[in-house]
């Protein structure tokens, strides 16, 4: 009967991980642009990522990106809007209808511009910290066995 030391480690014949920068990696999804390279284009339409990055080749398909990007629009621009609004209505109280022409666009215009460079950083915090399939030596992976 053959004994194992408990000491024992199982390691995988791997290639050294690849080193993933946080803060790089949320700037350039910030920018639209692939989290390793910088310089292929993340996004094929305005909230749909492209397969892979037409650079570095990295496949962008494993992202779950999901609702976080809308909930973090909706505290940043709910974050300066309201304030806005509640200084305009207690030293100006200006009219309802006029409230409101300036109030929604405002809120529709920042909302949408916001929206693709936060999924963008999503996409890179996901891609640095390898979540939800970035991680190219996991254990479920098949081409790495």
């Amino acid at each position: 009967m053959e004994t194992v030391n408990a000491a024992t480690t199982w390691t995988r014949d791997t290639a050294p991980a690849e080193k993933r920068d946080l803060w790089s990696a949320m700037k350039r999804g910030f920018c639209c642009r692939c989290p390793r390279c910088g310089e292929g284009k993340l996004f094929r339409a305005f909230l749909k990522t492209a397969d892979n990055c037409a650079k570095c080749g990295l496949d962008f398909t494993p992202h779950r990106a999901d609702d976080l990007p809308a909930y973090l629009v909706i505290v940043i621009v709910g974050h300066i809007v309201v304030p806005a609004a509640l200084w305009i209505e207690t030293n100006y109280s200006p009219a309802v209808w006029l409230q409101l022409a300036m109030y929604l666009p405002v809120t529709f215009i920042s909302s949408l511009a916001l929206l693709q460079p936060i999924k963008g950083a999503v996409v890179g915090i996901q891609w640095a910290l390898r979540m939800h399939g970035f991680d190219e030596n996991a254990p479920g992976d098949i081409s790495s066995v």
